[in-house]
């Protein structure tokens, strides 16, 4: 390529792969890979985890460097201009690269001096940051005591000290609410509006990928395809349907899609089930459901999701989707008891922190076999109401009932009925999978031949086998995922709390994770769970969305998005829009 041609593309890479040594294997994390932006866009990397998304970011910032090939930025090559490429360099990682122990501004003057920003610029740059991120009166917080979407606008705002002419973000989104995820995307616009910045970013939300004017899907340290989000619509275009029924819940509906020969994916949203079809299929819906089933098939735009399910599985040489089986056999009605029993009940429950109130006065039901979910922006107070149902934190007035206990004199017999699943997995890093599945089992009390059967379903189930003797923290994050619910599973209990588990994962993960939830349902299991992932709470019976501790909103995935209508609001079938709306007129920000 001509010199001057290359000093244009803010990043430019030209056959590069990467290899990583494995204990004694040697992983091709990328392949022959190919790559040019240019300045003034914003490009999502999309993929399955351990794609290779977070590699080509670190090669792209020049953290590490290529095995073969050659990248460049802006004219500099990351081997031999490190120096002067990091100087106009933005480089964000997972975890948004703070120091906890820190304030804000102590944070902001780190990353000034690192970059060496005079005193006088410096005060420059921080107000101007101040004022896009709005954290102008937290300055002297610890990052450590801010909220997630803070830190996420905080790690930003560090990225962005020295002004970077390429921003490159991982999955900044990651763990935060609808509201902060707006709030960063408003920011990247301005970015890339105002400086002309190229922002390269990965995420696993297909909607933030919708917004980019490139996306770049890898899998397997291969590019499968790039360009813009309507090149990838064109792929489905004709393929996507939207499937209802007055007789049949969406939930089984979507169980009964999913032995359909031609359906690629079928997911929940709205009041029906998104169906994408093999390219040219076209099934007798009424001969398959049966005559006395009315079902309507609506005929909807594709989107860029439905292009990525359907160019992985296409990759991958499988058909669709797989799905899986649970610990007790499936009841042929997935439908759940007209009389359910409460198996959790919160009366008036309050929790203090030295001073401040986490939860106020929270009351709510949740009936056997429901899925039932807990919303809420960063800090409404859903975690700690996680560990006060898990008997891992007593709440400081009113009462908590699990599985017919009371927490407060019977807590230990409550936990040996639940299963819990944490935010970071709870799994122990410097241990194999064999031996975290060893570790639970025995917590769980389960000995002997139990104990041994037990394990072995878990490497059935999960399809562990190949990581057998790997240490957990070694592993892609979706086997993390698979190994922490096993471990939450293994004492078969009757209910399970999730708390965030599918924050990072990617869409076929996410798919595969919720089959096995909705299969669990089935056969009784209550489940509780808290998701940042607005078309998860599709999938929820009920939800109770939290604020600052109390309630803001309760009902059905439908009732919650009537109840965001108003005056200014008409009505909207998005659950993120109407989450949204709801957060910001009660004023509830994070």
């Amino acid at each position: 390529m001509n010199s001057s041609v290359d000093s244009q593309a803010a990043l430019d890479f030209r056959n590069v792969g990467k290899a990583f040594l494995s204990g004694r294997k040697t992983v091709q994390a990328l392949e022959n890979i190919s790559l040019r932006l240019t300045s003034g866009g914003i490009t999502a990397l999309v993929g399955p985890d351990g794609a290779g998304k977070t590699t080509l970011l670190r090669l792209a910032a020049g953290l590490l460097l290529p095995d073969s090939g050659c990248i460049e930025s802006f004219g500099l090559n990351t081997l031999d201009d490190a120096d002067r490429l990091h100087r106009q360099t933005g480089y964000m990682p997972q975890r948004f690269g703070l120091y906890e122990d820190l304030s804000v501004l102590e944070n902001l003057n780190l990353y000034a001096d690192l970059y060496g920003i005079d005193q006088i610029e410096r005060q420059n740059r921080f107000t101007e940051l101040m004022k896009m991120t709005g954290l102008a009166k937290f300055n002297q917080r610890l990052a450590g005591r801010l909220s997630g979407g803070m830190k996420q606008k905080l790690g930003l705002a560090c990225t962005l000290v020295n002004r970077p002419r390429l921003l490159l973000l991982d999955e900044p989104s990651v763990g935060v609410d609808p509201v902060s995820r707006r709030e960063l995307w408003h920011i990247i616009t301005l970015l890339v509006k105002d400086f002309g910045t190229c922002v390269l970013l990965s995420t696993a939300y297909m909607d933030e990928a919708e917004r980019c004017d490139h996306v770049i899907l890898l899998d397997q340290g291969q590019i499968l395809r790039q360009g813009a989000p309507a090149e990838f619509h064109a792929l489905a275009e004709g393929c996507s349907f939207m499937l209802s029924s007055p007789q049949l819940s969406k939930r089984q509906i979507r169980q009964r899609l999913a032995e359909h020969v031609d359906v690629i994916d079928a997911v929940v949203q709205g009041e029906a089930v998104r169906t994408v079809l093999r390219p040219r299929a076209q099934p007798d819906w009424q001969a398959y459901f049966g005559e006395a089933v009315h079902l309507q098939s609506l005929p909807v735009a594709p989107r860029l999701e439905d292009a990525f399910i359907m160019l992985l599985l296409e990759h991958r040489g499988i058909r669709r989707q797989s799905e899986t089986v649970c610990f007790l056999p499936i009841s042929d009605s997935v439908s759940a008891p007209a009389n359910r029993a409460a198996v959790i009940q919160v009366d008036a429950v309050d929790r203090w922190f030295d001073g401040f109130q986490a939860v106020k006065k929270l009351s709510f039901n949740v009936q056997q076999g429901e899925i039932f979910g807990l919303l809420g922006a960063n800090g409404a107070g859903k975690t700690t109401t996680f560990r006060m149902l898990c008997g891992l934190l007593p709440a400081s007035n009113g009462s908590l009932g699990v599985a017919g206990l009371d927490l407060r004199n019977a807590a230990a017999q409550a936990r040996a009925r639940i299963g819990y699943m944490s935010q970071k997995f709870s799994l122990y890093g410097q241990l194999s999978v064999r031996q975290n599945l060893d570790f639970f089992s025995h917590a769980y009390g389960l000995r002997n031949r139990r104990r041994l059967d037990r394990i072995e379903w878990a490497f059935q189930q999960f399809d562990l086998q190949d990581y057998s003797d790997s240490d957990s923290a070694d592993l892609p994050l979706g086997y993390k995922q698979r190994l922490a619910l096993a471990c939450a599973l293994m004492h078969e209990p009757e209910i399970l709390f999730l708390d965030e588990p599918t924050s990072g994962i990617d869409p076929l993960a996410r798919r595969e994770f919720w089959a096995r939830i909705n299969q669990l349902a089935a056969q009784g299991v209550t489940i509780l769970i808290t998701t940042h992932f607005m078309e998860e709470a599709e999938y929820c019976d009920r939800l109770l969305i939290m604020r600052e501790g109390d309630i803001l909103a309760a009902g059905t995935p439908a009732e919650i998005k009537q109840s965001s209508q108003g005056p200014e609001h008409p009505p909207t079938d998005n659950m993120e829009e109407a989450f949204i709306r709801l957060v910001e007129s009660s004023g509830a920000v994070s």
